[in-house]
């Protein structure tokens, strides 16, 4: 697992009720583990945004913020989160509606007990870490 470089994000993850907690650690790795696979995207920043663990390239012009987070209405449901005036998660809707439960236009939801599609999550971390370079792309290129 990554070091935390930011003692307040690692203090948000100890916060997390024991069963979500872990679910998004693991989030939290497979998003390094894309940036890290991928050419070209370089070092990604770790931070709170509204609260919420967030990672983005510290390459400017170069992707999208994601946010992971646990669903306080929903306890034994977390997310991902996107940038909702993206073309993103209406891309992901189109490539893998039948791999992953959405809301709205911002997020890919998970319930404790899903088994996470790990290919098709991985392509849509890489979209977003890449979405400022395929934008103007049609289906951001997918």
């Amino acid at each position: 697992m990554k070091k935390f470089s930011d003692p307040n994000v690692a203090t948000v993850f100890e916060a997390f009720p024991k069963p979500i907690s872990g679910k998004l650690i693991f989030l939290r790795q497979l998003i390094f583990d894309t940036a890290a696979e991928t050419e070209n995207i370089g070092e990604l920043q770790e931070t709170l945004k509204w609260g919420e663990p967030s990672y983005l390239t510290k390459k400017s012009n170069m992707g999208s913020t994601i946010r992971i987070n646990g669903k306080k209405s929903q306890p034994d449901q977390y997310a991902m989160y996107f940038h909702c005036k993206t073309k993103l998660v209406d891309t992901f809707k189109e490539l893998y509606k039948n791999k992953f439960k959405f809301e709205g236009n911002r997020a890919i939801l998970f319930h404790i007990n899903d088994e996470i599609p790990l290919e098709e999550l991985k392509h849509c971390i890489l979209l977003s870490l890449t979405y400022h370079q395929r934008k103007n792309i049609w289906m951001l290129g997918a």
